[in-house]
């Protein structure tokens, strides 16, 4: 298990996994007030986390399922990328799909966070890509 150092400036409980084998911990809203999402309407909401996530990790941010089911709340860029070297708080970009106004109160589980390790890359130009059975096939070349 990593250890995360992190900074709560909200008056929320630290993100916490909901069960033994959850990928994804919940973050909170930390809004003063009552925040109203109108239909089609995106919004930056705040959690008052700032986090020091390990070099060869980032943090992403996803949408909780139930929210997107039930209310049509998703997160807009996902999966968002939280960077090892960001050092501010910690924003979700929010959108609302549904035709119905939506309420988000301090505290509200909004979005999850997981992290993930990843490997950075470098690019070597070449004039040819080794072959495979599929090739260039995409965008449903196999079917339905």
């Amino acid at each position: 298990m990593i250890e995360l150092a992190i900074i709560n400036r909200s008056n929320n409980a630290l993100p916490a996994y909901q069960t033994e084998y959850s990928a994804g911990v919940d973050l909170r809203a930390f809004v003063p007030e009552r925040m109203t999402l109108k239909p089609f309407e995106r919004k930056l909401i705040g959690t008052g986390l700032y986090m020091a996530i390990p070099q060869g990790y980032e943090a992403q941010i996803r949408p909780r399922s139930g929210l997107a089911l039930k209310y049509g709340i998703t997160v807009i860029n996902t999966p968002g990328t939280i960077d090892a070297d960001y050092r501010g708080e910690i924003k979700i970009a929010l959108i609302n799909f549904s035709q119905e106004d939506f309420h988000i109160e301090n505290g509200d589980r909004i979005a999850q966070l997981i992290l993930n390790k990843y490997e950075q890359v470098r690019f070597k130009l070449t004039d040819t890509l080794d072959e495979t059975e599929r090739g260039a096939g995409g965008y449903g070349h196999t079917g339905i």
